[in-house]
């Protein structure tokens, strides 16, 4: 993982400018099979924005994840999706947290200015590991490999139909847009599920079993509710990284 300093900034779409749009797209090209730039900006312009990765540094992105909120209805009330669509890093990146955080403190403010309101994660994944994101952070999420949570079920139903009712298989619960699809580049990404895998992680067995054609692009939906509880876990999960490091210098100083 590079060392380099990186910001991580949410743009509302129209702030973004051509050149920058230019700039996340060639960084998506590199990535995915079929990534016109056409069917790009027009993906793009219907997101409410984009959090930017970039490496301060060098003064260029190397990374981005689209955004945008929907409503939804739940249990006859008014409840607020917050869509993830395009995300992208350069290899050298993965494993910071830098977008991580950013994205969990963007899904804190929509819940503290919707405190009333139940408010749910929606992903449509065509990777394991962008499905582990949800399974890894997230306290009640669906799908899951070992329980099924027939509320939010329904939930995953209700988004798909309404943002994608030609693509959605709903007896499958599994999205496929076709071959046309972008489509993530294995030699690139080196994403391919091993056999080792399936067998020592539970989650990626079931992502492999649930989305069989994910090689070609089809996406499996997800939801998971955001809750404070779920968002503090997660910053404690951030923060419990640093202990390690703090407990051995407190142990060198009581040496020296």
């Amino acid at each position: 993982m590079s060392k380099a300093k990186l910001s991580c900034r949410f743009f509302k779409t129209r702030e973004i400018s051509i050149g920058t749009m230019l700039e996340m797209h060639e960084l998506f090209s590199q990535y995915y099979h079929n990534a016109d730039l056409a069917t790009f900006i027009q993906d793009m312009n219907a997101k409410k924005g984009v959090l930017i990765l970039k490496n301060k540094t060098e003064n260029r992105i190397v990374g981005f994840s689209t955004y945008n909120e929907i409503e939804l209805e739940h249990n006859g009330r008014r409840a607020i999706g917050v869509f993830s669509g395009d995300t992208i890093v350069e290899e050298a990146y993965w494993g910071n947290k830098k977008m991580h955080t950013t994205f969990a403190m963007k899904m804190l403010a929509t819940k503290v200015k919707n405190p009333s309101a139940h408010v749910f994660w929606l992903l449509i994944s065509k990777g394991y590991k962008t499905y582990l994101l949800m399974t890894n952070n997230f306290q009640r999420f669906y799908p899951c490999h070992n329980k099924r949570d027939v509320e939010l079920e329904g939930l995953v139903d209700q988004y798909c139909n309404k943002l994608y009712p030609s693509y959605y298989n709903q007896e499958k619960r599994i999205l496929d847009f076709g071959e046309g699809y972008h489509s993530l580049k294995n030699d690139a990404a080196n994403i391919d599920i091993t056999p080792g895998m399936r067998a020592s992680n539970d989650n990626i067995h079931f992502f492999d079993n649930k989305n069989p054609e994910w090689r070609r692009g089809t996406e499996m939906p997800c939801i998971g509710e955001i809750s404070f509880a779920t968002i503090w876990h997660f910053f404690g999960k951030m923060m419990s990284g640093f202990l390690p490091s703090r407990k051995r210098l407190k142990a060198q100083k009581v040496v020296a």
